[in-house]
């Protein structure tokens, strides 16, 4: 079972949390769900790396506020870690592991009612921010990007309709791959995932490439175990390109260009 998880005071989460624990039997701190469970955490979600110290579940699902210096409107979903230092918590050069088909799947169901949500953007966001240390898989769905999207009730319980939607569908697995290059929205990476069969892993973005070395480019294959391709931003890679490529003329991995 998954367990969803907000901060309080992130009034995004909250106000998800809030709706989708309607329906749901409080046990202590948990809301207790049919097909999963609800925690309204007191610190902030970017700092949960002790969840696993108390609760026990198969993956964290965080809803979360989204905010953007750009002020665009936006649905987003992202996986957690760090590519270089940790200056927002959590450890150097760690990411956790990916939740590829709840991404797939939330984010396909966003774009099938983008009606609803006609000023914003549909997309991922390439991994970052903690938390990185949590051992099973981890997703932040996070509603943007001003305090007036992330105050809005029914923005908020529209979201956590889907939200609910995705959690109680038996999800189907679909082939996945780790992505490299393109901006912190990559473009590529969101349209494969909405048209194509692929779900997504670790996003590494072009300009944490010049972080890549091969103790962390070994890691995010090892928390990325179930990916058997290489989804690249060829255009979109840098100067760190064939670095890169090196690393990856060493594994076994399928490479396709976009």
């Amino acid at each position: 079972m998954e367990l969803l998880v907000a901060y309080r005071d992130d009034p995004a989460g909250y106000n998800m949390a809030k709706f989708l624990s309607q329906e749901m039997i409080q046990d202590g701190k948990i809301y207790r769900g049919k097909y999963y469970d609800l925690l309204i955490i007191q610190t902030p979600a970017i700092s949960a790396d002790w969840l696993e110290e108390k609760y026990d579940y198969d993956g964290f699902i965080f809803l979360s506020k989204h905010a953007a210096e750009s002020g665009v409107l936006a649905l987003t979903c992202h996986s957690t870690g760090n590519f270089s230092e940790a200056k927002f918590g959590g450890n150097d050069k760690q990411v956790a592991i990916p939740h590829p088909f709840i991404q797939k799947e939330y984010l396909q169901t966003l774009w099938k009612n983008k009606s609803q949500f006609s000023d914003f953007q549909i997309t991922i966001e390439a991994t970052h921010h903690v938390p990185t240390a949590l051992t099973k898989p981890t997703i932040f769905i996070e509603i943007g990007t001003t305090e007036k999207q992330w105050t809005d009730v029914s923005l908020c319980n529209s979201v956590a309709v889907l939200v609910h939607s995705v959690m109680t569908k038996n999800i189907t697995s679909s082939p996945v791959a780790i992505c490299f290059g393109g901006t912190h929205y990559p473009e590529k990476f969101t349209k494969v995932l909405l048209k194509g069969t692929f779900a997504l892993g670790t996003v590494v973005p072009k300009h944490a490439l010049d972080h890549l070395d091969e103790d962390l480019f070994l890691h995010i294959l090892e928390q990325n175990k179930m990916a058997k391709t290489v989804l690249l931003d060829w255009g979109g890679l840098g100067s760190s390109k064939q670095k890169l490529m090196d690393f990856l003329n060493n594994t076994d991995l399928e490479v396709i260009k976009l």
